[in-house]
């Protein structure tokens, strides 16, 4: 039989957006659980940048203060190169915030710091290696989640069933809800370079025709993104990444994934 429990609000995925809305709730004194399949948050080339808005949200909440004593970097400018032309293309230095810059931070720091304030409230619990499997359902309404632990099938019964379970979301394709496609026609390859003291510390875009290549100071470290044709990525294989861009550096590690989460 499997484990049966109910609570006010189920979300499934504890990703930013999940984590996030699980806190909110229980501060407001929402009984909440939040589903996550993996086991811990530890999963590199995420969102790791954390704008000035978002900052912004973390002061109102009381949070800001704390939440920084975390590691991070703070960029205010963003550089970026157009052929022989270099300008800045973005400064956060004039913006009304209370962080006039980017932070830059691991997603697992992120959502670890979430997950330990949320903790902090008797409303709020968080379900690790609990991957959703379906909704269940009842007179045509959804009323809770059906989900898989290491200790066996779970049912969550819920007044509120949020999905926040990404872009191959579970609870969305049971729903049966439409996905508007944009098309964006690229990937993008991300990898590390080393990264020496003497380097600039802002982040550079570069841009040639056809051509995309970004690079984010993470401090012993730079995380580069190198944005390539949708699909194209068994060629770029095929070929080599220096073929696809021979003017890049000849440091880079192996560590790489693209966009869509294939290892490089």
């Amino acid at each position: 039989m499997p484990e049966t429990i109910s609570v006010r609000c189920c979300i499934a995925g504890g990703g930013p957006a999940g984590m996030m809305l699980g806190l909110l709730l229980a501060r407001a004194g929402v009984p909440v659980l939040v589903l996550e399949k993996h086991a811990d948050f530890l999963r590199d080339f995420r969102g790791d940048t954390l704008h000035p808005s978002t900052l912004e949200i973390m002061h109102e909440l009381g949070l800001l203060e704390q939440f920084l004593r975390l590691p991070h970097q703070k960029v205010s400018r963003i550089n970026a190169r157009f052929g022989d032309l270099e300008f800045t293309v973005a400064d956060f230095s004039h913006l009304p915030t209370q962080c006039r810059y980017v932070a830059f931070m691991p997603q697992w720091d992120f959502l670890n710091f979430l997950a330990e304030v949320a903790s902090q409230y008797p409303t709020f619990q968080v379900r690790m290696s609990a991957e959703v499997t379906d909704l269940i359902e009842s007179d045509g309404s959804v009323i809770g989640l059906r989900a898989e632990t290491p200790t066996g099938p779970l049912e969550v019964h819920a007044a509120l069933v949020v999905g926040a379970d990404g872009r191959h979301s579970v609870v969305r394709k049971r729903a049966g809800l439409s996905v508007e496609e944009f098309g964006a026609p690229m990937d993008v390859l991300w990898f590390r370079l080393s990264r020496r003291a003497s380097d600039p510390v802002d982040p550079m875009g570069r841009f040639d025709t056809g051509r995309i290549f970004i690079m984010l100071n993470r401090g012993d470290y730079w995380q580069c993104g190198f944005v390539i044709a949708k699909g194209s990525l068994a060629e770029v294989r095929a070929q080599g990444l220096w073929r696809s861009w021979p003017r890049l550096p000849q440091t880079a590690s192996t560590s790489c994934k693209t966009g869509n989460r294939s290892n490089c």
